[in-house]
């Protein structure tokens, strides 16, 4: 894994660009400080950062160009087939000066264009400069598992593995106000938009052509993936099919494992004790006897604690295991260093986790596999079950539904069981006379679109029949992020918006952003192509019911695993955040609220609103609002810092 970063100027480079390459390049030097080199040709400049996984040699490091000096490759990834594709490019006459899989990528490239993204089974993200043609090439891979980001204007061109290298060079900064809306709605914002205008993200399993033609610059993006999902395979499996899909998926999921074990450093993995992050552990230590695997416990906050399970299932498993136990001033400090490092609104505060537990990983390791996407892809949230019982409702449903609004007024929050509960019957209840389509938008995020209408002063959602300008936009691309989402289809078109919406833009985000920061690779086994493929024709009786959330992966693994790990209840990676933000950041936070000068200047947030979501916040029925206020918090240190 690495950063990548290249500029494409419509004019030839001069010092003045070539200095803001160097330094957006530095920027990225965490992702890779092994080795770091740019090269720049006329009008083009390619930086890279390496992290050394495979073949640790300076014959290995990039920018790496080919034999005939025409093509030179940015890679940030990582190319599981590469030695099988290697042969195939071998017995096509090519040799390689490398044991890299990145000189593969390249020739594979080559040789194929972009037909070779069919090929490769990875997490990538990379760019080809063709001097000849005079253009860059680049894609990213199915899932979204690696980012790239790019402006465009004009005059220039650049892209870069984070947003932090493309605001080094000072283009213009345009807040997106749909962005911003979009960011307090869900806690983050969906590809392709970014927080500021002409910046975006490709988006998961496309590509893009940068070139020059007539003294301007031409950039043409397609889609070379999308998720297979055909509902007419989905109805043609039946009950008697159960069995025999537990052992493709046990087949799969353990060739993909043995596949992401393949380093020229130690490889671990993350253990929470839930389901997905123990089979990925049980397997990889029948694949790799060595193997260890590392967890993070609170040792002031037992409810978020899931250290006791993490222990139970690597003694189960028979496995080296490591865990951190955090105090309140190590998870402060750490949360201070990512409020530094964030280079866009991004408010799913289980990033610090996933900071804080890669920065003592990164002290022991280069490569850990983690659990990410068994959830998405097997239906394992609290949502589904939810979803799956509205779509499928009993007497409880039904009771619960009609007196939810009973509830509304009882204390609820994040931070105890009952508290918790309470706030789960509250959400049921909103979700309980929507439609599907409306339901899943409600569930998807934090604030409802009123209440994140009223807390902005700029109304993007009009009252009246019409919309907007910027309204229209908002629908838009909330109708795009949606499209999957039928009247009629099965709860795998939830899962499937899920997969393209939530897993690459929140889940996948935080796992990059959080362990590049200290230079760890992090490799997701349940996200290999044949695995996604395998889940979407999968029916939802496989997977979710009445009982159980993520059954065909619990079932498949009951004999390898501790009752524990399928007993325990739900929990996600989950921080203390309403103890801090009425505790430890509290003088923080209302200092922002409370600086009405700055945001009366900002022209954004509705002081009223402001004044009234943090009331609640300090008050004995906090709700969600710890979330709302952390994301508020969040928006305003990016936004001081950068705008």
């Amino acid at each position: 894994m690495c950063g990548i970063l290249g500029l494409i100027s419509r004019n030839e480079l001069d010092d003045t660009e070539l200095a803001k390459v160097a330094l957006a390049a530095d920027l990225l030097k965490h992702r890779g400080p092994d080795f770091q080199d740019l090269i720049h040709n006329k009008n083009v400049a390619l930086a890279h950062t390496r992290l050394s996984i495979i073949d640790l040699e300076a014959r290995s490091n990039q920018p790496l160009t080919d034999a005939t000096g025409r093509y030179t490759i940015v890679f940030n990834g990582e190319i599981y087939n590469y030695k099988e594709l290697k042969e195939e490019c071998e017995n096509g006459g090519i040799v390689f000066r490398t044991e890299s899989d990145t000189e593969v990528l390249l020739y594979q490239f080559i040789l194929n264009g972009k037909k070779s993204l069919a090929k490769l089974n990875g997490c990538f993200a990379f760019a080809v400069y063709d001097r000849e043609s005079n253009s860059v090439f680049m894609a990213r891979d199915r899932m979204g598992i690696k980012p790239l980001v790019y402006f465009f204007d004009d005059d220039h061109f650049a892209f870069a593995s984070e947003m932090k290298s493309l605001l080094a060079f000072d283009f213009k900064r345009e807040l997106d106000k749909v962005s911003a809306f979009t960011f307090f709605k869900l806690n983050y914002i969906p590809a392709p938009h970014t927080i500021l205008q002409r910046h975006f993200k490709l988006e998961p399993g496309n590509c893009a052509e940068v070139s020059i033609s007539e003294n301007k610059l031409v950039f043409n993006s397609e889609v070379w993936y999308e998720i297979p999902y055909d509902p007419a395979e989905e109805k043609a499996m039946s009950a008697h099919d159960y069995k025999q899909s537990q052992a493709v998926l046990k087949r799969f999921v353990r060739e993909s494992v043995r596949r992401r074990l393949v380093a020229d450093v130690p490889v671990g993995t993350f253990l929470s004790g839930g389901i997905d992050s123990s089979i990925i552990t049980a397997i990889a230590k029948q694949e790799k006897s060595d193997i260890a695997a590392y967890s993070i416990g609170f040792q002031n906050h037992k409810y978020y604690d899931e250290s006791n399970y993490a222990r139970k299932a690597a003694k189960h498993i028979g496995v080296e295991h490591h865990v951190f136990e955090l105090t309140d001033e190590e998870l402060l400090s750490s949360t201070e260093e990512f409020l530094e490092h964030i280079d866009e609104p991004f408010g799913d505060s289980s990033i610090l986790n996933v900071n804080i537990l890669s920065r003592k990983v990164g002290q022991h390791l280069r490569v850990a596999l983690s659990g990410d996407g068994g959830d998405e892809l097997f239906a394992g949230y609290h949502k589904h079950a939810a979803e799956f019982r509205l779509r499928n409702p009993k007497f409880a449903e039904h009771t619960v539904g009609r007196l939810a609004p009973l509830f509304t007024h009882l204390p609820s929050s994040r931070s105890g069981k009952i508290s918790n509960t309470i706030r789960q019957i509250q959400k049921f209840g909103d979700g309980y006379s929507m439609s599907k389509r409306d339901r899943y938008w409600r569930w998807a995020g934090v604030l409802n679109e009123e209440q994140a209408n009223y807390l902005m002063r700029e109304e993007i959602l009009e009252r009246q029949q019409r919309l907007s300008d910027i309204g229209f936009d908002y629908k838009k691309r909330k109708d795009y992020l949606l499209k999957a989402l039928s009247k009629t289809g099965t709860l795998n078109e939830v899962l499937l918006t899920d997969a393209k919406m939530v897993l690459p833009n929140d889940m996948l985000f935080k796992v990059d952003f959080g362990s590049m920061k200290h230079h760890l690779e992090v490799r997701t086994p349940l996200l290999d192509q044949t695995i996604v493929k395998f889940a979407f024709r999968l029916p939802i009786m496989f997977k979710v019911n009445h009982h159980m959330k993520k059954k065909i992966l619990q079932d498949s693994y009951r004999d390898i695993l501790p009752n524990e790990v399928f007993d325990r209840a739900k929990k996600g990676f989950e921080v203390p955040l309403l103890e801090w933000m009425t505790g430890g950041f509290r003088s923080r936070f209302e200092s922002y609220v409370n600086d009405e000068q700055f945001i009366l200047e900002q022209g954004l947030f509705n002081p009223a609103a402001l004044k009234e979501y943090s009331s609640k916040l300090f008050s004995k029925n906090p709700g969600d609002s710890a979330t709302w206020a952390w994301s508020f918090m969040v928006f305003q240190t990016w936004y001081k810092k950068y705008m």
